[in-house]
């Protein structure tokens, strides 16, 4: 069969969005970040007043928004603290040294550039195509913590948020074998600081799209940003796979991290089994020896109630 000539269709330009429903989604955005970090900062106690709160600016997305979100709710918040934004410049190669301090000139806020070459130290210690993440970390966190205590700092507040606590659990249960995660605040194991996570409620969808709106001039990194074997990176993927086929999943086991029973786990060092003796009362979160289906249980209620199941006989 013969074709006639081909044709080549005209490219279909891509619909604009109505600048008024743009402007509403960005502000729906806004809100709901400044409403999730401020719940998480009063659920957890973050800030109080007379703080002087170091931000963690490492030029990503994640502490970007954290810094733009505090300067926010800085404005109208009823507890009076302060912000000091503190990036290290680990002396990569091509690292833009002047986009941090022209931004943070540019938005008013104090701010110390602390430079240390860890590049070269992770990059002579660590052998070719093994994961940077863990020493890279130590050695950025060891020089945050100095600077901390220089400018006496009471809270480093760093850009982690919910998919990050989320998928540092499953690696500490896959790999680690320990149910823990990033919690919301924590003392540094110096004992010297308190560190905080104002993101933990946010999700990172958000924090890319908020980047977006807000324009930030982001940052690349050519350490752990430029891996791609990461076990971090494979454990984040699971959770966006579970969250596409199966909505709410994610969400769920999120929930769950801020609802443990730890009498309902192994932990000898949490639950002193050897101590526990039957008390003769009830007991709420006693064993039920089985999971409990709510609607079993008020079916079978309603076949006794009939008098359909014999109340009382084998």
């Amino acid at each position: 069969m013969e074709h006639g000539p081909a044709t080549v269709a005209s490219p279909v330009a891509a619909p604009r969005l109505d600048p008024r429903r743009a402007r509403f989604e960005a502000n729906k955005l806004t809100k709901r970040l400044q409403r999730e970090v401020g719940e998480a900062i009063a659920d957890y106690s973050m800030i109080e007043a007379g703080d002087k709160v170091m931000v963690c600016l490492s030029g990503g997305k994640d502490s970007y928004g954290l810094l733009d979100v505090l300067l926010a709710l800085q404005r109208r918040s009823p507890v009076p603290f302060t912000l000091v934004a503190v990036n290290l410049d680990q002396k990569q190669p091509g690292f833009p040294a002047d986009v941090l301090p022209r931004y943070l000139t540019q938005r008013g806020v104090d701010f110390r550039i602390a430079c240390q070459d860890t590049y070269s130290v992770v990059k002579r210690l660590v052998p070719e195509g093994a994961t940077m993440c863990s020493l890279c970390s130590r050695l950025r966190r060891g020089v945050l913590y100095r600077v901390a205590g220089e400018l006496e700092a009471t809270k480093i507040a760093l850009g982690h948020h919910r998919d990050d606590l989320m998928a540092t659990f499953f690696l500490n249960l896959f790999f680690g074998g320990k149910l823990k995660t990033m919690p919301p605040k924590l003392v540094s194991d110096d004992g010297r600081h308190v560190v905080i996570r104002p993101l933990a409620y946010v999700r990172e969808r958000d924090l890319a799209a908020y980047a977006q709106v807000r324009e930030f001039p982001l940052i690349p990194c050519t350490l752990c940003g430029s891996q791609e074997n990461l076990q971090r990176k494979q454990v984040a993927a699971m959770l966006r796979e579970w969250e596409r086929k199966h909505p709410g999943r994610v969400e769920s086991i999120f929930n769950a991290l801020g609802k443990v029973e730890a009498s309902h786990l192994l932990d000898r060092a949490l639950v002193d089994f050897a101590a526990i003796r039957a008390t003769g009362r009830a007991e709420p979160d006693g064993d039920i020896a089985f999971d409990v289906d709510p609607v079993l249980e008020a079916a079978a209620d309603a076949a006794v109630g009939a008098g359909v199941i014999p109340l009382g006989r084998g």
